[in-house]
């Protein structure tokens, strides 16, 4: 080698190391956030790096909670590594300049920086300062399925311990978590499941499934059950919940004051409670599958004009960026208004759809380390800024449908923060795991153009992207509900079927695929 090619390396090598790695935030690893991760880390240029931000040390498959709950022998599936992102501890995490993930608690957030700390053990704070973030915390859970046992002080499932244990997302702890609830419904003599979403019937049919000799009640607020969806979903589900002798009440609601008179810890008589009506229900177990709160309450912290009033949601644009509008410049407003893979497959047939909480007037957290949230607590007086509606929808085989030039009245206070999932206020979209997906894999892009239109790092990418930004659309609303072990309901695409294909585990073996784990055996599932 001669000594100009050496020296020419040498000046090269100082040159990347004396420019500073600039920094792509990912907050949350779930169906969301992994997918956006996924898709920065292979496109981004050099120069840059992902950071994966998430309280659990596995991605966890939230879709087969319920099932794991009820059914033994498989909770160890929905716990997911990240193998394709290499853990870091917070004292190293700025010293990394590769991709990497760090399991933390996000503790604040602004425009520019996260504060984090250890999701269990120390109490220190570090602070991590990024180019642009991704938010995709998306919503704290039902209780009959929320590991973290967050919203202290609401109305809680007898499915959660009495006294709940000091959690700290690791897969162990969520397997224990699972196999304790197991117990308690394979205890129990009879059940009250409430809310006739997605959730609710599939724990319904879950128990009386595998503990035929259980009496199961299913109680729902209203006359159908999954209303976002065709008649004949209700029909179909419906169906199969009485063909499993579960009893099913519909257009009631439950007296949540009567779930303070029930037995004493430790009393071997069961629940008793009532509906507004004054029916009574006895249960040994009482499940509440209503309602999911949005885990918001860092963007209200930040910035109370970022979270809509009426439903506790981010309000964003078509290109998922986080909306507070500017001030306005004079005579310009109205001038602008007038120019009005397999993981996808899976995700695109499942929807938690829980029941509206309005039956609670309990108030429940929005982050891990905020007072609680409740949808009049909410200072702001904004309303949620809409981008004007396409005139077509996103395909639902693919959100490059919704590339197209963006609005240039449509700006931001927050250009460099997006927001994706059940935290977003997605023009109507439900709230899904495949919403969450199809979200991150506009707001990665935008990204990616943003990055490539400053003009100051060269990138090349799989992708052709250009420097027009991303709109998202919502696509026709989808869902697959289980009924039983074999037996499903399904919506795509308007079409409604049945399916008895089903599996224990719920397939749970694609999920890893699709996150790297190819070839995967079952002792693989216990990593």
């Amino acid at each position: 080698m001669s000594a100009a090619t050496k020296a020419s390396r040498l000046s090269s090598t100082s040159l990347n190391m004396s420019i500073p790695t600039r920094t792509v935030v990912v907050m949350g690893g779930s169906y969301g956030g992994s997918r956006a991760a996924q898709i920065l880390a292979e496109s981004l240029p050099q120069g840059w790096r992902v950071v994966l931000v998430d309280r659990n040390s596995h991605m966890n498959h939230v879709y087969n909670f319920s099932r794991y709950a009820v059914l033994a022998g498989h909770e160890h599936k929905a716990f997911i590594p990240y193998i394709n992102f290499p853990s870091s501890s917070l004292s190293d995490i700025h010293s990394c300049s590769t991709h990497v993930r760090v399991q933390a608690t996000i503790n604040s957030i602004d425009d520019r920086r996260i504060t984090l700390s250890p999701t269990l053990g120390e109490s220190q704070q570090s602070s991590l300062e990024f180019d642009y973030a991704i938010y995709a915390l998306g919503s704290h859970l039902p209780s009959p399925i929320d590991l973290w046992n967050y919203e202290k002080g609401r109305m809680k499932s007898s499915l959660e311990p009495s006294e709940v244990p000091i959690y700290g997302g690791t897969k162990s702890e969520g397997i224990s978590s699972l196999q304790e609830r197991q117990k308690r419904v394979e205890a129990a003599t009879s059940v009250l499941v409430v809310g006739g979403g997605a959730l609710g019937i599939q724990f319904a049919t879950d128990i009386a499934a595998v503990y035929p000799q259980k009496r199961v009640t299913l109680l729902h607020s209203r006359h159908r059950l999954l209303p976002k969806f065709d008649d004949q979903i209700h029909e179909e589900a419906l169906q199969g919940l009485q063909e499993l002798n579960v009893r099913v009440i519909l257009g009631e609601r439950l007296d949540f004051a009567s779930i303070q008179h029930t037995s004493k810890k430790g009393s071997s008589e069961p629940r008793v409670v009532r509906t507004l009506s004054g029916q009574v229900i006895t249960a040994d177990l009482l499940l509440l599958c209503t309602g999911q709160v949005p885990n918001t309450q860092l963007l209200r912290d930040m910035d109370p004009r970022t979270i809509a009033t009426d439903n506790g949601l981010a309000c964003v644009l078509r290109t998922m960026q986080l909306c507070v509008p500017p001030p306005l410049k004079p005579h310009k407003f109205q001038a602008e208004n007038d120019n009005d893979d397999d993981v996808l497959q899976w995700l695109k047939n499942f929807t938690f759809d829980t029941e509206e909480a309005t039956e609670s007037t309990e108030s429940s957290p929005s982050s891990p380390s905020s007072s609680s949230f409740a949808h009049d607590d909410i200072t702001s007086t904004s309303s949620s800024p809409r981008a004007p509606s396409l005139p077509y929808f996103l395909s639902p085989n693919s959100s490059t449908d919704t590339l197209v030039e963006s609005d240039p009245c449509q700006e931001t206070l927050y250009p460099n923060i997006f927001v994706v999932g059940d935290a977003a206020d997605a023009f109507d979209a439900i709230k899904a795991g495949h919403t969450a997906y199809y979200q991150a894999e506009v707001a990665a892009r935008n990204i990616l153009r943003l990055i490539n239109r400053d003009g100051k790092v060269g990138m090349t990418t799989k992708n052709d992207l250009d420097s027009e930004l991303e709109e998202y659309a919502p696509g026709p609303p989808a869902i697959k509900v289980t009924l039983g072990i074999t037996k499903s309901v399904f919506e795509v695409n308007g079409i409604v079927g049945i399916k008895n294909d089903g599996v224990e585990d719920l397939n749970a073996a694609a999920m890893w695929v699709a996150h790297g784990m190819r070839d995967v055996s079952e002792e693989d599932m216990f990593a």
